[in-house]
């Protein structure tokens, strides 16, 4: 059953997950106004609060993880920064 509240757009755009004393980048897989879905080479250290920086576009976004599986993080855009 669908959880979502906004409709993703699949996307592949390249990101950086940042948290104090930590860095990874990832891939967007999808993308809405509310959340999105990352591809991650790793679930270690990652915490579940973060913030995902899409350096092309200059956004950031304070994101929450909702779901997380082996090599993908399901996130909720807390606020824009």
């Amino acid at each position: 059953m669908e959880k979502r509240t906004a409709q993703r757009t699949r996307v592949l755009k390249a990101g950086m997950i940042e948290f104090p004393g930590g860095a990874f980048s990832c891939m967007v897989r999808n993308l809405s106004d509310k959340g999105a879905a990352l591809d991650i080479p790793s679930l270690a250290g990652i915490p579940d609060e973060f913030s995902l920086h899409l350096p092309i576009e200059g956004l950031r976004f304070h994101c929450r993880s909702v779901w997380r599986n082996e090599r993908r993080i399901g996130v909720i855009f807390e606020h824009a920064e």
